[in-house]
């Protein structure tokens, strides 16, 4: 049966798993274990009550997850990005900086900061934009005023994504994109 429920510590394993196998950013290699620590791991350790799953009989498949705190969370990214800057290369530390000048720049507007991944199969199936219902409507609830996220402008499958669920392009600032969504 599927399902979007909260997190449960239950759900690490699968959380992590979909993390790596999804149809976003290449998550590969050192860039695969940043984006563990500092989205999945950081998000669901600090704010987990900020966090849902997508189910199937009981095994996490998908995940949306936020945080409320983007100075601590920025904290946490930048330390990962410089430690592993040398094995990223230019392309992906320069996106990483872009990501984080968009970020601080309206993160008054749209505080909380969201990352989503889903397993393909489930994603064809229409249950990403139900997770970010699920997630805005228990932010609306807790009085955040918006919502946002960046992405590569190359990446047009997540800007149709976002766009189709009700975000709309804040700022285009290089090689990155900010979507955001009032609340």
């Amino acid at each position: 049966m599927i399902m979007i429920r909260k997190y449960e510590e239950k759900d690490k394993e699968g959380v992590r798993f979909t993390c790596l196998n999804s149809e976003g950013a290449p998550h590969t290699g050192n860039l695969g274990e940043f984006i563990l620590h500092t989205f999945c791991d950081y998000y669901i350790e600090k704010e987990p009550e900020n966090c849902f799953v997508l189910s199937d009989d009981g095994k996490a498949v998908g995940y949306i997850i936020c945080t409320e705190n983007y100075d601590a969370y920025k904290e946490v990214f930048d330390r990962e990005y410089l430690h592993l800057n040398k094995d990223l290369g230019d392309e992906l530390y320069k996106w990483a900086a872009e990501s984080t000048v968009l970020q601080e720049k309206y993160k008054a507007e749209y505080p909380a900061h969201l990352h989503i991944d889903i397993l393909p199969e489930y994603q064809r199936q229409g249950w990403g934009g139900k997770l970010v219902e699920a997630l805005c409507g228990h932010l609306k609830q807790k009085g955040i005023c918006g919502v946002m996220l960046t992405a590569g402008t190359e990446n047009e499958n997540a800007g149709k994504f976002y766009r189709k669920y009700g975000f709309e392009v804040i700022e285009i600032y290089n090689t990155d994109v900010a979507f955001g969504k009032k609340l």
